[in-house]
């Protein structure tokens, strides 16, 4: 069992290919959530979620195939993202929050990982310790929504006192290029090992920095793994970190090293921005097959 600890939302996607017809189903855990189904993993998706979107909610999680423990709050979490280029840049702008997830289902005390994929500071450092110290479940972090905030509809990024001590929690902790840069300091694309020794210090096992088209850098202490991209047309990149983390928790728990893992993750994100939204057609054949490509 996998838990993917994040509130959901419904989202508004521009890209320079397509604009959504509508709010989308997305989020970090759903979409964690979403791939991890699609390859054939028992997982549950706790969170919030709005009364303006609980039924379709609820049926896509059945769709899918996705066990769920969610509170009901006034409105549902969303963003209006707009992206400028092919690498992933993009802007946000705040559609709706629902609120701080302070429930402890039973799926989590027999979670074999537990993801904490929050989209807007909806978990904080308490509840991650409360669940460190009554679990036994590996911990990743991807700390894209412990590190964003904001005010008056717009979305601004710092980092805050407690981020050293949840990424000292973590088996492994995910930024991406921007958010290693608000922790650090320093742009990985020009400097990737500093920003990644940083971090290691604060205490997470391993370390993942994803580069978007430029692929990952993996640090656990002791070597750098580079991981290439699996190279492909992207559509909307919404959703691609999310299901990289999907990626490293099945190939981790599968027994893969760390580059086959990395590579395997790769592929699992190359399938997801070749869509927009949650019907992407990701399975365990095709990301092997992309995955077999990629080691070569």
């Amino acid at each position: 069992m996998i838990t993917c600890v994040g509130n959901p939302v419904f989202d508004s996607i521009t890209t320079l290919h397509l604009k959504s017809d509508g709010r989308v189903l997305s989020g970090c855990s759903t979409n964690a959530c979403l791939a991890l189904s699609k390859l054939g993993v028992d997982v549950t998706l706790v969170g919030r979620i709005g009364t303006d979107f609980i039924k379709q909610f609820k049926s896509q999680m059945e769709f899918y195939n996705i066990h769920f423990s969610v509170e009901e709050s006034e409105q549902s979490g969303g963003f209006e993202l707009i992206y400028t280029d092919e690498k992933g840049s993009r802007t946000l702008n705040i559609l709706g929050d629902a609120g701080n997830i302070d429930i402890f289902p039973q799926e989590l005390a027999s979670s074999d990982w537990i993801l904490f994929g929050p989209i807007l500071m909806e978990i904080d450092l308490e509840y991650i310790k409360h669940i460190k110290n009554t679990t036994q479940a590996k911990i990743f972090v991807d700390p894209q929504g412990l590190i964003r905030f904001h005010s008056e509809g717009n979305i601004f990024h710092k980092k805050t006192e407690d981020i050293e001590e949840i990424a000292s929690l973590s088996d492994v902790f995910k930024p991406n290029e921007m958010e290693c840069q608000v922790l650090t300091g320093i742009d990985p694309r020009k400097d990737y090992k500093t920003p990644a020794k940083i971090i290691k210090s604060w205490g997470p096992e391993v370390v993942i920095i994803t580069l978007a088209e430029m692929g990952s850098v993996i640090y656990d202490g002791s070597e750098f793994t580079i991981i290439p991209p699996y190279k492909t047309d992207v559509l909307d990149s919404t959703g691609a970190g999310d299901t990289y983390a999907a990626g490293i928790i099945y190939s981790l728990s599968h027994g893969y090293g760390l580059f086959k893992a990395g590579c395997f993750a790769s592929c699992v994100a190359s399938i997801k921005i070749e869509h927009c939204g949650p019907d992407f057609p990701l399975t365990l054949a095709e990301t092997q097959i992309r995955t077999k490509q990629l080691l070569k």
